[in-house]
């Protein structure tokens, strides 16, 4: 079991590149989910045009952690069964249709790489300190995620 990528970033994420990392000769399934910028959120009133991603300084230290348990809990006991994770956030500014995140889990069974990568990402978006400003056609700004 392994996290080959955790990391947050400024730069466009390279969801081909994560793809290729957890790639190894006793996978037969990776999963991967790929998150993307929209132009709507049924919790804004009116277009978004952008967002702005903030994260707090330990959130790098955060997802590799969190990457590493969940590496940890889907692997089985005896080690048979290879696991492998990549997954990264951007911050900064981001237009419609920009990638927000990546996560890509590989494994020798389609279930067990689905599960993997399904619990990730669900672990990133309730756990990881990230915060989003949307933009919207307006000129209003909504924070996303401070509560």
């Amino acid at each position: 079991m392994s996290v080959v990528i955790a990391e947050i970033s400024s730069a466009p994420l390279d969801v081909a590149a994560h793809l290729a990392a957890v790639s190894h000769d006793q996978a037969g399934a990776v999963s991967s989910f790929v998150g993307l910028v929209r132009n709507h959120d049924p919790q804004v009133h009116g277009e978004v045009t952008r967002l702005d991603y903030s994260a707090h300084p330990d959130t790098a230290r955060m997802l590799r952690q969190l990457a590493e348990e969940v590496a940890a809990s889907c692997g089985d006991s005896e080690g048979n069964i290879e696991v492998r994770l990549a997954v990264s956030h951007r911050i900064g500014e981001l237009a419609v249709g920009d990638c927000a995140v990546v996560v890509c889990a590989s494994s020798a069974h389609r279930a067990h790489a689905i599960r993997c990568c399904s619990e990730l990402i669900e672990r990133v978006k309730h756990e990881l300190p990230i915060w989003k400003r949307q933009h919207t056609a307006d000129g209003v700004a909504h924070w996303v995620g401070i509560s």
